[in-house]
């Protein structure tokens, strides 16, 4: 256990002597919803008067709301004192140190997204221009880099947990530290059926949803449960899928297991096409281009081999999902990894133009975030 998990587990214990009993409406000045799911709430407010120094009267901020029924003290006061003590980077969404419980809930603030999260932003079966997505993709690495530096792993890296600053994303946080662990900590296993899920979790498949205990008839009936590790390798996997989405505003597949034939089709690829370096190989002499702005022989040399959902994608977009969706976990390359590969282009001209005028065309119908055909924990997800 690193120093900052250590003292993540301190601070927990003293966070819970001093936590206070407050009414929400005598303080705060709630705004409007911004998100409900199994976890709770969020709602935008105001603070009226505050003696915080990480606040002033006034300031927009969420409040999150964790019911006490199904939320143990312990964890909410681990996700509050992380962010509020670990999560400096900018791209992490912070505390503002403050944090109480009325009789039905625990509530903490932490700064707000005012335009909202990454996934409302995504086009269906368009995503989002490709610079705005290297924008996401920079900061993502840079805000993970950050937690695993100090020992923590996120465990739920997906659009709705993205929050934008600006329309243009030149600024988002990671947020929602609700699954976050510290490094090595063993954990039950679970498989769920989402591209997100890891493929080593595939292991734990068939032993249930893995909420919640089960009981002794089921645990003779299914075995002992699968333990694992909580390493850093989640984290890249879900930036790898979630930077797909962005860019086409679809999922590579429906759920990463052994009988789903387009996951099957990209282990295929990656087992005999070349490394991501060799692949892409920078210092190689400049081929011919075609109109769209692909090789020219794309079609006829490299497109047979390229599993089809990435053979959209020019080289050094290929080269940068199969750094990250490496199918090994201790192979999977780091989210610092990733930064290397941005500033060229990841989707050649013809395809990003294809994308962009069906972008338009969602817009001018109304269109807004992506599509609910895949369920996620929350119950949104992509096609």
């Amino acid at each position: 256990m690193t120093a900052a998990a250590r003292l993540l587990d301190d601070v927990c214990h003293l966070t819970a002597q001093s936590l206070n009993r407050l009414e929400t409406s005598e303080h705060f000045r709630v705004v409007k919803m911004l998100g409900e799911g199994s976890y709770g709430k969020v709602v935008l407010a105001v603070h009226n008067q505050s003696a915080s120094a990480s606040v002033c009267p006034g300031s927009p901020m969420a409040l999150k709301f964790f019911p006490r029924a199904t939320t143990s003290l312990c964890s909410f006061l681990r996700e509050y004192n992380l962010s509020l003590r670990f999560c400096t980077h900018p791209s992490l969404s912070r505390a503002l140190g403050i944090a109480y419980l009325t009789p039905s809930h625990y509530v903490f603030a932490q700064q707000a997204g005012l335009f909202g999260d990454l996934y409302d932003f995504i086009v269906p079966e368009a995503g989002v221009e490709e610079d705005r997505c290297q924008r996401v993709v920079s900061q993502l690495s840079g805000a993970l880099s950050h937690l695993h530096s100090l020992g923590f792993v996120h465990r739920d890296v997906k659009p709705e947990n993205v929050f934008l600053c600006d329309a243009a994303c030149r600024w988002v946080k990671l947020g929602d530290f609700g699954m976050a662990k510290a490094r090595g900590t063993k954990v039950p296993e679970v498989w769920y059926r989402s591209p997100y899920c890891t493929p080593e979790a595939e292991t734990a498949r068939g032993d249930g949803d893995g909420a919640g205990e089960r009981s002794e008839p089921e645990e003779k009936k299914r075995g002992p449960r699968v333990w694992a590790s909580v390493e850093p390798s989640v984290d890249s996997w879900a930036l790898g899928v979630l930077t797909y989405a962005m860019l086409t505003g679809a999922h590579p597949w429906p759920q990463t297991s052994s009988d789903c034939g387009a996951y099957l089709k990209y282990l295929h690829w990656f087992r005999t096409a070349k490394s991501p370096e060799e692949e892409l190989d920078l210092w190689a002499e400049p081929q011919h281009q075609g109109p769209d702005g692909t090789p020219a022989d794309f079609g006829a040399k490299e497109q047979p081999s390229v599993a089809p959902q990435f053979a959209r994608f020019t080289p050094l977009g290929r080269a940068f999902f199969r750094l990250l969706l490496n199918p090994g976990p201790a192979d999977r390359g780091r989210p610092e990894d990733a930064l290397g590969y941005l500033g060229g282009a990841w989707v050649p001209v013809g395809e990003r133009e294809r994308l962009e005028e069906r972008r338009k065309k969602s817009r001018g119908g109304g269109g807004g975030g992506a599509v609910n055909e895949v369920k996620l924990k929350d119950g949104r997800g992509l096609r």
